[in-house]
């Protein structure tokens, strides 16, 4: 990990620096893009290339793509509801039990922050929520199982009253999704799982194919590809945001426990060799005792070649004076996650202006919220937490502005309307309000003329 020490020097290296799409994108995958398209390219050039060739032909472009990049071509795109009810029983029970738990915890936070239409009939305004029609989630997969993904998009989903949920996700290995995915696809109540993944999964809910019906947005996490291809088709669909690689900050104090924090920053460099574990501290002492826990820790995990590669990468440990300069870091980067291991950690939440999710406490640690907290773990990445915010039932909702006055208040507001109208030189929305400040008798014979 690297190690910054003072505010400025820690400022200036934590300003974002925005990384070309083929930054993102492994050395391998990269030089395979010659042989695999026929002709070097973009990461950007290959998604357009595969938008456009689901779009115009639709299940054959799929497949075409699932063989190309992913190696595997399905036999049948949707898996059968019956395989879902197959992999649920098949589900070790511990993991249905431990998904139930989350799925409850999910499902009643969400409810919680369900907003409710209303109206005010004195001032005659309101807003209406109603839930989109048809949802597209990607999920993650071919050599690891997010069944965690699934719970966390689809529950909102459903809470909000989306009709229908279908789900994206490539082959496992050369055969259907994993079984723990298609469990948590029947606990969460997803109506159809499609066995594709990649900016071609993208591109078949965004523009709809012969077996996809197309949706009104799509939303969940991928890697590169996908958050591209999610780019691109903004616009004919809605998308969720744009997610890239995984970012825990903890801030800690002298009295944090520094095994805890070594173990939460491993728990966030296992994720993906791009992921950001980041610490900062008072305590030069602390760190030292950190640095040596990670280091033990490290040896001992089965992902240690990607979690070592996160850390020589991205891993980052930042000494300042004060836990004010520490604040005021975090809001700068504005992290997926910020963890605050201090002495009263109540005391500096209303501090924290831009984050994805605030973890308050030692006893609090970012993992619960990537399993079980309740709210979604498909968090703003990239410093888009200084305008966007967590998945929920919110991204699930339009809001449809109501404006139904009685007659008495239109003619009190019409001449301020008219005056504004008339200094914008829109002659007929002035005279739209003219008319209503008129007398009603007045206004029934003004001449108006009739089209033949």
């Amino acid at each position: 990990m690297q190690v910054i020490r003072g505010f400025t020097q820690a400022q200036q290296k934590m300003k974002r620096r925005i990384q070309e799409d083929w930054q993102l994108v492994p050395k391998n995958l990269r030089e395979s893009f010659a042989e695999r398209f026929g002709e070097a390219m973009s990461p950007a050039d290959a998604v357009a290339r595969i938008l456009e060739e689901v779009r115009t032909n639709g299940d054959r472009a799929v497949r075409k793509y699932s063989l190309q990049l992913d190696g595997t071509e399905p036999t049948c795109l949707e898996v059968p509801q019956s395989d879902w009810e197959i992999a649920f029983q098949n589900t070790p029970t511990k993991l249905k039990e431990a998904m139930q738990v989350a799925a409850k915890r999910i499902q009643s936070f969400h409810q919680a922050s369900l907003p409710e239409s209303w109206m005010d009939n004195i001032q005659g305004y309101g807003e209406r929520f109603t839930p989109l029609e048809r949802v597209g989630i990607y999920i993650p997969g071919g050599t690891a199982a997010y069944p965690s993904s699934v719970l966390m998009t689809a529950i909102p989903a459903r809470v909000a009253g989306v009709n229908e949920i279908i789900i994206t996700t490539p082959m496992s290995r050369g055969g259907p999704p994993d079984e723990s995915v298609l469990a948590a696809a029947h606990i969460a109540g997803v109506d159809r799982v499609y066995q594709i993944g990649g900016a071609q999964a993208i591109a078949a809910m965004a523009y709809g194919t012969e077996t996809i019906t197309k949706v009104d947005m799509v939303c969940g996490p991928g890697g590169i590809f996908v958050t591209l291809a999610k780019r691109m088709v903004y616009g004919t669909v809605g998308v969720d945001g744009l997610y890239g690689p995984s970012e825990t900050i903890i801030i800690a104090d002298k009295d944090a426990d520094p095994v805890l924090c070594a173990a939460d920053l491993l728990a966030q460099a296992e994720h993906d060799p791009l992921a950001s574990p980041i610490i900062i501290t008072t305590s030069e002492q602390f760190l030292a005792n950190v640095m040596e826990s990670v280091s033990i820790q490290l040896s001992q995990l089965n992902r240690n070649q990607i979690a070592r590669s996160a850390l020589d990468g991205q891993g980052t440990a930042i000494i300042v004076d004060t836990l004010e300069d520490a604040i005021a870091l975090a809001n700068m980067y504005a992290p997926e996650h910020l963890c605050l291991s201090i002495s009263n950690p109540w005391d500096w939440v209303d501090r924290v202006r831009n984050a994805g999710g605030v973890f308050i406490g030692s006893g609090s640690p970012e993992v619960l919220g990537d399993y079980v907290a309740g709210p979604s773990h498909v968090m703003p990445t990239g410093a888009t937490a200084r305008f966007s915010s967590p998945l929920g039932v919110h991204q699930f909702l339009k809001v449809t502005s109501l404006v139904g006055m009685h007659s008495d208040l239109v003619r009190e507001l019409s001449e301020a309307g008219q005056i504004i109208a008339e200094a914008e030189g829109l002659g007929a929305h002035a005279e739209a309000f003219r008319l209503r400040c008129m007398p009603a008798a007045e206004a029934d014979s003004h001449p108006r003329k009739t089209v033949e």
